[in-house]
């Protein structure tokens, strides 16, 4: 039994330091890939065998410490550095990055009415597709607060008309308004001016306008999040609303989902939302008025928080020299428990071979 144990403990061991170099070639791999947080692993004790308990003593004889063994190691935690790393520049107008804290938010087209569903990402690599909407580089679409008509009370409206009144403060994805099909002399709208919608439900909703939307040039996101175009066939300048960011209460406990997205599930705690360098602050999310019951702190947008850098990339995190010295230890770790298995199965094997 006690020769098995050892091995069961050189097993662990190997399965251990394997495991952590699974985690360093990651890393590794993904050395060049923007927005890369690398991750980092410590080790717990495995369980042990009480082969006699401890004693406090007594009158006549002192106390005891108690006998154990134990059977190697695990994975502890595969933490994530969360922290800002490097910006790179690549001199692209829809690349951008986050200087600080927070993630881009993207989802698909249809809207969302619980933010958390989004998948969260630093890596801005942003265009607008062939519908309109700003996507970045694997077609998700980006979420963010947009111009649109509102009422006059600064409530949302779900009618969709020229001159954008307002930027709603509810999340929706982003996305080019319409173009004016033809003249309107009754509301003075001029065919290719910009219809920009009304927002319901965590939808653009253009109600029974339709058509193209306008075509664009001199698109750029600004340090605020705003993102700006000029209308290719008025000449007239468009703002399409803000970026929007969400931090989390522990970025490390964010779930690392496919590609460069993590999606906050349990672990991370409570979400917050607000738009990039203070922009929007004092405001409400959903549009919210002061004094009303959704006017609360956890709903305010802030007055600060990160600032995005336009023409910029965040760079891997990954440490080549830090993965290196991690490789050879982990190498060298496994390289000793091997040799553990080796020993015992001499030592088995001198057994077997007593009565010869």
């Amino acid at each position: 039994m006690a020769l098995s144990g050892a091995m069961s403990t050189g097993i662990s061991g190997m399965k251990a330091q394997m495991n952590a170099l699974n985690v360093v070639g990651n890393n590794v791999a993904n050395v060049n890939t923007y927005g890369y947080k690398p991750g980092r692993v410590t080790f717990r004790e495995s369980i042990y065998s009480t082969e006699a308990g401890g004693s406090n003593g007594n009158e006549v004889s002192g106390g005891t410490n108690p006998r154990q063994i134990g059977y190697g190691c695990n994975i502890s935690t595969i933490d994530l550095d969360m922290s800002s790393m490097n910006l790179e520049p690549t001199g692209l107008n829809g690349d951008v990055a986050i200087q600080g804290d927070g993630f881009f938010m993207v989802g698909d087209k249809t809207g969302v009415t619980d933010p958390e569903s989004l998948l969260l990402s630093r890596y801005g690599d942003f265009h607008i597709d062939p519908e309109g909407y700003l996507v970045d580089g694997r077609g998700n679409v980006v979420y963010g607060f947009v111009t649109c008509n509102m009422n006059d009370d600064g409530t949302q409206s779900g009618t969709a008309g020229a001159n954008g009144t307002d930027v709603s403060t509810q999340l929706v994805p982003i996305r080019l308004p319409l173009a004016a099909a033809a003249d309107d002399a009754a509301t003075g709208v001029q065919a290719g001016d910009a219809i920009f919608p009304g927002v319901v439900n965590g939808k653009n909703d253009y109600g029974t306008v339709t058509g193209d939307c306008i075509s664009y040039a001199n698109l750029s996101i600004g340090k605020d999040g705003k993102i700006t175009c000029t209308n290719g066939t008025t000449k007239d300048p468009v703002v399409l609303g803000y970026v929007a960011l969400a931090t989390v209460t522990n970025p490390g406990g964010l779930t690392h989902m496919s590609d460069s997205y993590y999606q906050a599930l349990d672990g991370c705690g409570q979400m917050s939302i607000y738009a990039p360098n203070g922009a929007l602050a004092g405001r409400y999310l959903n549009n919210a008025q002061a004094g009303s019951a959704d006017a609360t702190l956890e709903n305010m947008l802030g007055k600060s928080g990160a600032a995005l850098m336009p023409g910029f990339l965040e760079a891997s995190g990954t440490d080549l020299a830090t993965e290196f010295a991690n490789m050879i230890i982990y190498q060298r770790g496994y390289q000793a428990n091997t040799r553990i298995i080796t020993v015992t199965d001499s030592m088995l094997e001198e057994l077997v071979n007593i009565k010869r």
